[in-house]
């Protein structure tokens, strides 16, 4: 029998049959996992508590030729502060789907399951705004997978002053001579650059240690939904209906 154990977070969970769930999983280790939780959905199954999405520990699998079945498991933490939330469980989901999307088997996951868990835990304090949460989470996701904007300096002539206008089909930054050239851009403010500058070259300790304006957030919202929608070729249901209700 060959087992294997790994550190991970529940991005979501399927019923399989009568009694069983199929689940995703991010780990460390390898990447995103698809995972079987036999008889997950009886009432006295030890997996029961464990197979919700937002689950985080070490989980002990049997490795078969195709597929992985979940033997025992020990949650660290259940998120359960997102569980009584309905906001904020919406927003929760909606990072999950967003990492599932963005994320592959047999991959190093260390980082994007560390951006995921503190992600999650920046939802549940007062401290900052969701939007904003999910806009920092959101740009710090494309970074991680090599995709993020050019904010440094001018994606066409690479000028590193006087640029003020952002371009999603550019890629990033324009100064104001380029800007002529490429329709669809964006004036934004000197702090909105240096915020996406900072979310971008950030360890991920310290992304949600800031506040933003008002007006920032809008120009930052703005920005990172569009750029980030050139990358996503589905809808995500968690962001239809968290933009439904709230």
């Amino acid at each position: 029998m060959i087992t294997a154990s790994v550190t991970g977070m529940v991005l979501s969970a399927m019923p399989i049959g009568d009694y069983d769930k199929r689940l995703v999983i991010l780990t460390k280790e390898r990447g995103k996992i698809a995972v079987f939780a036999k008889g997950a959905r009886r009432q006295n199954s030890a997996f029961l508590a464990c197979s919700q999405p937002f689950s985080f520990g070490e989980f002990m699998l049997y490795e078969g030729k195709n597929s992985y079945n979940l033997v025992s498991v020990d949650i660290t933490n259940y998120f359960d502060e997102l569980r009584r939330d309905l906001e904020a469980a919406y927003y929760g989901m909606y990072f999950c789907e967003l990492t599932d999307y963005f994320t592959h088997e047999n991959e190093d996951g260390t980082y994007a399951l560390k951006l995921l868990y503190q992600s999650l835990r920046a939802l549940t304090q007062k401290s900052i705004k969701r939007p904003l949460v999910k806009s920092i989470f959101e740009l710090k996701l494309i970074a991680v997978n090599g995709l993020a904007p050019q904010v440094f300096s001018c994606v066409k002539c690479g000028k590193t002053d006087s640029f003020s206008y952002f371009n999603k089909e550019a890629g990033g930054m324009l100064c104001n001579s380029c800007k002529e050239k490429s329709a669809g851009s964006v004036k934004i403010s000197a702090a909105t650059i240096y915020t996406m500058q900072y979310i971008i070259s950030s360890s991920i300790g310290k992304l949600y240690t800031f506040t933003v304006s008002q007006e920032v957030m809008s120009e930052l919202k703005v920005c990172v939904e569009s750029y980030i929608g050139l990358y996503i070729d589905k809808k995500m249901k968690s962001l239809d209906l968290l933009k439904k209700l709230f």
